[in-house]
């Protein structure tokens, strides 16, 4: 009896979040070795499909490096460097695009469907809601195919919300000439939740969050604001694979995205305890 009051009252704490966040739109965007753990991607999933549930919309945008740098490995492909940034030709967008929309796309759909949500997959191989032009356009390096996200088709994403259905994006964009471009995951889920006027942007990866001091695990920063985090990328205290994610974010948040939050995919719940919870297991970045 004890134990089954004590998981009512749990359900009771997060009813002013629930009403609080009815109707509105949560982009999240998935990435990180994280999402190679069967048990943890099935985890998250399930988490997205209750906040469907209980009246959140969700729209899912992915990534894929790490599956994707394997099929590269397996096709003989050895990654081609500029400027630091891998130049992606056509062999290598094919293989992209394999595994982003044939692999991780329908997985993720699988397991929402599997948690009881309805799911629909859009990528560059059924319908693409992200126009793209090639970086080089925009003052970019030449890259090649690596394109960066334009518009988005949000009246696509706003009708599958109002349907009960979660859209599950790969970050592939198409350009006006049909040519398909490989886009950044972290940018592209800035744009759609920048383009869909979003309640909140999180970024679900193998990260805890932000640390005032990166080694110390008691350091982690529950809230802070657009000006903490860019003092602490000029600081360096935001470093390596963190800072693009953080830059996405702070893009979405000047861009109307009410909050940004970065949360640990491999912290059973963390996505309901950021969004339902006083205080979460994340970093939430606010205006």
């Amino acid at each position: 009896m004890e134990q089954a009051i004590a998981k009512a009252a749990v359900l009771l704490s997060a009813l002013p979040y629930i009403r609080r966040f009815r109707g509105k739109i949560v982009v999240v965007k998935l990435g990180g070795s994280f999402m190679d753990v069967p048990e943890d991607l099935e985890a998250v999933c399930a988490d997205i499909a209750f906040m469907r549930a209980v009246g959140i919309c969700p729209v899912v945008v992915h990534g894929g490096g790490k599956a994707i740098t394997r099929a590269m490995e397996e096709a003989g492909l050895k990654p081609v460097w500029v400027n630091g940034l891998r130049y992606t030709g056509p062999e290598e967008l094919r293989i992209v695009e394999d595994v982003l929309a044939t692999v991780v796309n329908r997985q993720i759909v699988g397991l929402l469907e599997k948690a009881g949500a309805k799911a629909e997959s859009l990528t560059s191989k059924s319908r693409c809601p992200l126009k793209a032009e090639p970086l080089s356009a925009s003052g970019g390096p030449d890259l090649g195919l690596v394109g960066k996200v334009v518009a988005v088709d949000a009246l696509l994403l706003r009708g599958l919300a109002d349907l009960d259905t979660i859209p599950v994006l790969a970050p592939i964009g198409c350009g006006a000439d049909g040519q398909k471009y490989n886009c950044n995951a972290d940018e592209a889920a800035s744009a759609v939740a920048r383009a869909l006027e979003a309640e909140k942007l999180v970024n679900v990866s193998d990260t805890h969050g932000i640390r005032e001091r990166p080694d110390d695990e008691v350091s982690l920063l529950s809230t802070i604001s657009e000006a903490d985090a860019e003092r602490l990328l000029a600081s360096k205290v935001i470093s390596g694979g963190m800072i693009p994610k953080v830059q996405t974010l702070l893009e979405a948040l000047k861009g109307g995205v009410r909050k940004a939050h970065i949360v640990s995919g491999r912290v059973p719940h963390s996505l309901l305890l950021e969004i339902y919870t006083d205080r979460g297991v994340g970093t939430e970045i606010v205006p």
